[in-house]
């Protein structure tokens, strides 16, 4: 019973860790758009500075852009096409 207690004890206070780092004030969201190949990809991502959001959405329109290694890596060097800051203000 005591252990049980514990456990989900332990399941709510990792729940919200992980729920004030989501969902914190602190948070920097951008939209970044990246053409690549001939076609353009947007992507909204959010992290805890905005070089951090735009690395992220960067990332993530490349992994739609590009196909392998060396793809991906050519895509996320190249400058995006736009970048707009959607919270946290540059």
């Amino acid at each position: 019973m005591k252990k049980t207690l514990l456990a989900v004890a332990g399941i709510i206070v990792f729940l919200g860790i992980l729920l004030s780092l989501t969902m914190g004030e602190n948070r920097k969201r951008v939209e970044v758009c990246i053409t690549f190949g001939g076609r353009t990809e947007c992507r909204t991502a959010s992290g805890a500075t905005l070089e951090e959001a735009e690395r992220t959405a960067v990332q993530n329109a490349c992994a739609l852009l590009a196909s392998g290694m060396t793809a991906s890596m050519a895509c996320e060097r190249t400058a995006p096409t736009s970048v707009r800051v959607l919270s946290g203000g540059r």
